[in-house]
């Protein structure tokens, strides 16, 4: 029965578009064979790559270069969505926020090879982090982990693991894949995406962004994750925010750019039993290390959750109105 269970709920949980809203080719006037992806604008400043992971598939990823970036953002998208679809979005992001940003598709979405499951995600978000490590000499202090709905669960597994980085994005986060559709109060080992038992493994500051009127992963799951963090930055609950439409917000971006600014200021150094020296803390000032800051009370109800399974829609790209801020 268990078995059974897990095999559904990693089944479903992911919707790759199909057709793939891209393809890849071989860029012509490159000697080099440099891979460009078609039906999006081509910009120089985008690096598009295949990596191979450990798991033996090759996933497609695009990398972003920012020349007055000093931070890069490791971004993992979420359900029924792609490079090409991300696209528009990630140039944005780079732009406004100042950062190098790469994001990646899953096993199994886009051009990547293979099918998804729970772990070949893991693997996926490795392999981006490896390239961005081993190609482009990014050092893991310098590096943004940005999970958006079913990518927060690679996201966070990632982030449990590593002792230095500088911080953690969760966009529409889940608490794990079996609590979106059922409001249970345990772990149950057929679960997938555990991320309520390793948000407390992460040491690096944490936002946590959830729209209050999310029907597809309720706002509960953000709420309780922020709760859970160890080390809080002021959460983003937008008010009247769905799954899909948090970044034509104006607060989205606004927030976002206060927190990259915040972390960005930070040394973010840290001692041998990995806790922050007073003079780190101080230069954080809108992070908590405790349950001070107060969140908005859930909206939710003690009843079965819409599926985190549902297909979501591409992402919108940002109204550039929204970012002169």
């Amino acid at each position: 029965m268990g078995a059974m269970t897990s095999s559904v709920a990693a089944k479903f949980a992911f919707f790759p578009p199909d057709p793939p809203s891209y393809r890849l080719v071989v860029d012509e006037s490159s000697d080099s064979g440099k891979l460009k992806m078609t039906d999006v604008s081509e910009r120089a400043n985008v690096d598009v790559l295949k990596l191979k992971t450990k798991r033996g598939t090759e996933i497609v990823a695009a990398y972003v270069k920012n020349p007055v970036a000093s931070l890069t953002v490791l971004y993992s998208h979420g359900n029924a969505a792609d490079l090409g679809q991300m696209y528009d979005l990630f140039c944005e992001l780079s732009v406004h926020l100042r950062v190098n940003l790469m994001g990646y598709d899953y096993t199994g979405y886009g051009q990547s090879s293979g099918k998804p499951t729970e772990q070949n995600t893991y693997a996926d978000i490795e392999a981006a982090y490896r390239c961005l490590e081993e190609t482009y000499g990014v050092k893991e202090e310098d590096v943004i982990l940005y999970g958006q709905s079913v990518g927060s669960g690679p996201t966070l597994d990632l982030a449990a693991r590593l002792s230095r980085l500088r911080a953690v994005v969760l966009h529409s986060p889940i608490m794990s894949g079996i609590r979106v559709m059922y409001p249970v109060k345990r772990t149950y080992w057929f679960d997938i995406y555990k991320n309520i038992d390793k948000i407390p493994l992460v040491k690096c500051p944490v936002l946590v962004i959830h729209g209050t009127k999310d029907d597809v992963v309720d706002f509960s799951h953000g709420k309780q994750l922020w709760e859970l963090c160890v080390e809080k930055y002021e959460p983003l609950w937008i008010k009247g925010g769905n799954h899909c439409d948090l970044e034509l917000f104006p607060e989205y971006i606004r927030h976002l750019k206060k927190f990259i600014l915040a972390v960005e200021k930070s040394t973010r150094l840290k001692n041998s039993s990995g806790s922050l020296t007073d003079n780190d803390i101080d230069v954080i000032p809108r992070i908590s290390t405790d349950c001070r800051e107060k969140s908005r009370p859930s909206t939710s109800t003690e009843k079965s959750r819409p599926s985190v399974d549902q297909p979501e829609k591409g992402r919108n790209s940002i109204d550039r109105s929204d970012l002169e801020v």
